[in-house]
């Protein structure tokens, strides 16, 4: 009895997707990229809020991918989930848990911009790693220094390709367009983005007139009379780029554009964005957005889910991932 287990056995590391609560139609199409099923994941809340967590199947050996998008009204019970999984994953004995964050939630706080302020970016990355996170895959964060935060692997994704390809589609006079950073942190991704569409860029100035408000002071390029694409990495309340827009049209910009990775759109900014000067707001679906797509809507949505997935791929089989789509832009 006791020989047969001392021969040699082929024990095979086993793939294991699943999905948290903040983007489960992202996650079903990344399965489906994959031809993997999303395997059974159970979470429920206690009557008092708190989150539980269990696997329905063992994962003992197993390389977890869990896809969840740290966002939407929500956000602390999606950051959770993320935190209780992987414990639970840990605990289980996986080979190792990789998360899968879409929209990596609090990278706005990236940095001390006043006195006696946290760096929430920071304190998220150290709960994830003593949850037992062994790898992060993130698509555009705020700011591509968070990567530093982590102590473990961060495969940081762009959707810069992704619009490269479908403004591309549009047949616009190049020579007649310029891609627009709505401001100077923004400017090398928007560069990035101008040198794909083969045109020219122009970087806006903001200044703050009154305390949590900004405003177009100048542009640093010429606009006028051209097609503008005004390229960021999240659009929130759209408050300040409505503004942005306006004042655009005033200096005499043609056409304007907008695309952003992640379409927050908290109240009210889709009335906001159908109410501006725009012909167009273009996101990815790492946030849910119900509105996208829609006869007569201007906000359109592409899948980032083939990315992602071609990342998790990489990921599994150990794979460099600098030759993903879209990857490695050193933003």
């Amino acid at each position: 009895m006791y020989e047969d287990l001392a021969r040699p056995r082929n024990v095979e590391k086993s793939i294991a997707l699943f999905t948290g609560t903040g983007n489960p139609e992202l996650s079903h199409k990344i399965a489906n990229v994959l031809h993997q099923e999303l395997s059974g994941l159970v979470l429920k809340k206690f009557a008092n809020g708190e989150i539980y967590c269990r696997f329905d199947e063992p994962v003992r050996g197993d390389d977890v991918f869990f896809i969840q998008s740290v966002v939407g009204q929500n956000i602390n019970d999606m950051l959770m989930e993320v935190l209780i999984a992987a414990d639970a994953a840990s605990r289980a004995s996986c080979r190792t848990f990789t998360a899968v964050i879409p929209h990596y939630g609090y990278a706005r706080q990236d940095r001390k911009a006043a006195a006696r302020e946290p760096i929430t970016a920071r304190l998220v990355a150290n709960l994830m790693e003593a949850a037992g996170v062994d790898r992060v895959i993130t698509l555009d964060l705020h700011q591509g220094q968070i990567q530093g935060f982590f102590d473990i692997p961060v495969t940081h994704l762009t959707a810069l390709e992704l619009f490269a390809q479908y403004y591309k589609s549009k047949n616009f006079d190049w020579n007649n367009t310029v891609v627009v950073s709505p401001d100077v942190g923004r400017a090398k991704a928007s560069k990035k983005l101008a040198d794909m569409l083969n045109c020219s860029l122009a970087i806006a100035h903001k200044g703050r007139p009154k305390h949590n408000v900004s405003e177009v002071m100048a542009v640093i390029g010429d606009i006028e009379g051209k097609t503008c694409i005004i390229n960021d990495d999240m659009i929130d309340t759209a408050g300040t780029l409505c503004g942005s827009v306006v004042k655009l049209k005033e200096m005499g910009a043609g056409k304007i554009y907008v695309c952003a990775t992640h379409g927050l759109f908290t109240e009210p900014a889709i009335q906001r964005l159908t109410d501006a000067p725009t012909e167009e707001v273009l996101v990815t679906d790492t946030v849910p957005c119900y509105a996208a797509n829609r006869e007569g809507t201007k906000i359109k949505q592409i899948s980032v889910a083939r990315e992602l997935a071609e990342a998790i791929h990489h990921v599994y089989v150990n794979e460099p991932t600098t030759e993903i789509f879209g990857g490695d832009l050193n933003l």
